[in-house]
């Protein structure tokens, strides 16, 4: 198994638990080994390494700053993605490519299921638009994609959400938190374990993962605030209280029932992640 963006919060999950099966070999390449942006260095390293799967972790995911490098964005989201399934299906190699629940309005009142319509493109995040013209690129380049859409990513390998939250209480700063986005935190690990699922058993298509549950980014702060033991009061507030470059999606809690039908695996609640994660 081949991966690209091999050194990031998703990427190192997967090599860890790839490399802990005893018949599977791991491809680690992050962008000093191979830029996804380069069609033909791809298509020499897959044709050099001929993996049966090709994981895609490699994304431009700084949403604020996707405001004002849309371009870059773009060639990495959009282009690379596809370059990266095109490069797989030339050697006959599935590809997995992770996308985004940035992708829908956020205008949902219940978990979206994996065949709703995404959002108009000019009224998403620039984040969401390069993300949405990647699941198109990579759906046109290879016969038999696997799309698997997750959110609210956090894990040990990289900046996250409860790093940023920790470090911000630590340090006297941390004051208030959103209260009117709702989504669902996803683990690293249990992300590439849902991953690994999906490979296991040869699904295709597209496929919601993140933890179970659902809550606001108040309530993912007090929570990690809580098992942490830190004490730290805060208060929740509203997104126009705290604006950022790039919109953010109300509601954008995925249905997770076709992942579950394809595995038999439910994931594990966001509750338990965080605990493991601070474990």
């Amino acid at each position: 198994m081949l991966l690209t963006g091999a050194n990031g919060l998703l990427g190192s999950a997967l090599a860890r638990q790839i490399a802990a099966r005893v018949d599977d070999r791991v491809i680690r390449t992050d962008r000093e080994d191979v830029d996804i942006t380069q069609a033909d260095a791809l298509s020499k390293l897959l044709n050099a390494e001929r993996p049966d799967w090709v994981v895609n972790c490699a994304a431009y995911t700084q949403v604020d700053n996707c405001e004002k490098d849309e371009a870059v964005a773009m060639r990495i989201n959009g282009d690379g993605a596809g370059n990266v399934a095109a490069a797989a299906a030339a050697v006959g190699a599935g590809v997995v490519h992770i996308s985004t629940d940035y992708i829908f309005p956020g205008n949902a009142i219940a978990p979206i299921p994996v065949d709703a319509e995404p959002g108009v493109i000019e009224q998403l995040s620039a984040y969401g638009r390069t993300k949405l013209v990647g699941e198109r690129r990579v759906r046109e380049a290879h016969p038999t994609p696997t799309i698997v859409r997750t959110a609210w990513l956090f894990g040990h390998d990289g900046p996250c959400f409860p790093r940023a939250i920790l470090a911000l209480a630590r340090e006297c700063r941390l004051e208030k938190v959103v209260d009117d986005q709702r989504g669902s935190p996803t683990f690293a690990e249990d992300l590439a374990d849902g991953i690994l699922r999906l490979i296991d058993a040869g699904a295709t298509g597209t496929v919601h993962v993140t933890n179970d549950g659902e809550c606001t980014w108040f309530e993912f702060a007090k929570e990690i605030l809580k098992r942490a033991g830190v004490d730290r009061p805060i208060r929740p507030c509203a997104t126009a209280e705290f604006p950022r470059p790039a919109k953010r999606p109300a509601y954008s809690v995925l249905d997770l029932s076709r992942y579950e039908a394809l595995t038999g695996h439910r994931p594990r609640h966001w509750r338990e992640a965080i605990a493991a994660y601070l474990d």
